[in-house]
């Protein structure tokens, strides 16, 4: 039994380095791609573009 709670005591240490895990590796592409200044200006446009399309989607649908 012991053994169990010991187990359940470390998932929060495991869901933490899974969740920081992966948003390193989901935003790593996009920091380099703002190193250059015409990639930067094209990928903000695109993350403002797709941030107020869902925002917009999620408001259309709780409406």
């Amino acid at each position: 039994m012991y053994n169990f709670w010991n187990n359940l005591n470390k998932f929060p240490r495991f869901l933490l380095a899974v969740m920081i895990g992966f948003f390193l590796t989901t935003f790593k592409p996009i920091f380099k791609l703002l190193k250059n200044k015409k990639m930067k200006i094209a990928t903000l446009i695109i993350i403002i573009i797709t941030i107020t399309g869902i925002y917009l989607i999620i408001k259309l649908m709780t409406e």
